[in-house]
């Protein structure tokens, strides 16, 4: 298992978030499925843990994953980016052989 991590710039727009928000042990990372590839990205805030779940961190940041998501996920490195006007999380996943046209979803 190499886990998940989080970039520096990623970690400090989610420590903002959480402290603007007031609560929190971290962000809640999963899969769905969804759109024309299979699977699409899950992040929320996460309040608290299920008893199955598997907790990384990163630069001060908890990250909580479901045990079913792990595989699918297992290596990748969020990180927070701003191209021109457009900024947000990128996910930097090794195990995606194919993305959608929209970028939406992807398959592993």
């Amino acid at each position: 298992m190499r886990g998940i991590t989080l970039s520096e710039a990623a970690a400090r727009h989610v420590a903002a978030f959480l402290a603007k928000r007031g609560k929190g042990i971290g962000i809640r990372l999963g899969v769905k499925t969804s759109g024309c590839s299979g699977m699409a990205y899950k992040l929320e805030f996460a309040d608290a843990y299920e008893p199955d779940d598997v907790v990384f961190e990163s630069h001060g940041i908890k990250i909580v994953i479901d045990p079913k998501s792990l595989p699918y996920l297992d290596g990748t490195e969020l990180d927070y980016t701003r191209e021109g006007l457009n900024e947000g999380f990128k996910f930097n996943n090794p195990n995606v052989r194919e993305t959608c046209g929209c970028g939406e979803s992807f398959t592993v």
